[in-house]
């Protein structure tokens, strides 16, 4: 059930405990795709693995804006500081607890976000608020997810599938000319750069010629699978805490 078009009613007599969240960024992604591909994305897999489960799913309203200060110098790029994230997240999920839906999955599409999200799950699961995973998707893709970049083939094909006209295809040998092989200015294993400017001329990092429409579609198909067997196994677990040793 989509809140967004239910009515409080409609989620009243609703008998379940299982919720997703979706959590994204809007931010730069190199000159060929939008600002909103990590919301876009990240709603794309979660209704898909909805589509997935055989059993009753609330889907929240998707949380647009999340830690993305290291793309700042491209103009539209907006971020929250990691502290009022964790806080804007977690009271968010706790308004789900709040009706009875207390196992929730976060499912997220912004590297940035990750240990945030990690953060925000385990503080509401040991205080008793609720049972919270986050799920990166472009973590459940398998092989492919060695080639997750920024703006690269990942994100533009599963884009070029969601959604092809958001795709601007007369840039994209402009994003592949100015793209970063890889993430970040790396010495001794440390990253020297704090921001995306410093490492990419145009904010992509790897190809995204590589990231065809079916490319996007197999991406779709592994990490709605994968979220679907979240889901499921979400739904049957004991959460009780263990007790002290």
């Amino acid at each position: 059930m989509d809140l967004s078009t239910a009515t409080w009613a409609d989620v009243r007599d609703l008998e379940t405990n299982l919720a997703v969240v979706p959590v994204g960024s809007t931010e730069q992604h190199g000159p060929h795709a939008p600002l909103g591909t990590d919301v876009m994305t990240a709603e794309g897999v979660a209704d898909a693995g909805l589509e997935r489960v055989d059993r009753d799913v609330v889907r929240a309203p998707a949380i647009p804006v999340g830690i993305a200060e290291e793309h700042r110098q491209f103009p539209g790029t907006m971020w929250v500081s990691e502290d009022t994230f964790r806080d804007y997240v977690g009271e968010a999920v706790e308004s789900l607890a709040h009706h009875g839906f207390d196992r929730v999955v976060v499912v997220n599409g912004h590297g940035g976000n990750v240990d945030a999200l990690r953060e925000v799950g385990g503080r509401l699961t040991r205080n008793g608020d609720a049972y919270v995973v986050p799920f990166t998707w472009f973590e459940g893709v398998g092989e492919h997810t060695a080639d997750m970049g920024h703006g690269g083939p990942l994100e533009t094909g599963l884009l070029r599938h969601l959604e092809p006209d958001l795709i601007r295809e007369e840039r994209i040998d402009e994003a592949r000319a100015g793209a970063a092989d890889g993430w970040g200015d790396w010495t001794s294993y440390v990253n020297l750069a704090y921001d995306a400017a410093e490492f990419t001329e145009n904010g992509v990092v790897g190809d995204p010629v590589e990231g065809d429409a079916q490319r996007g579609e197999e991406l779709l198909e592994l990490a709605a699978d994968a979220l679907a067997r979240l889901l499921e196994a979400i739904a049957e677990r004991d959460i009780s805490r263990p007790e002290r040793r």
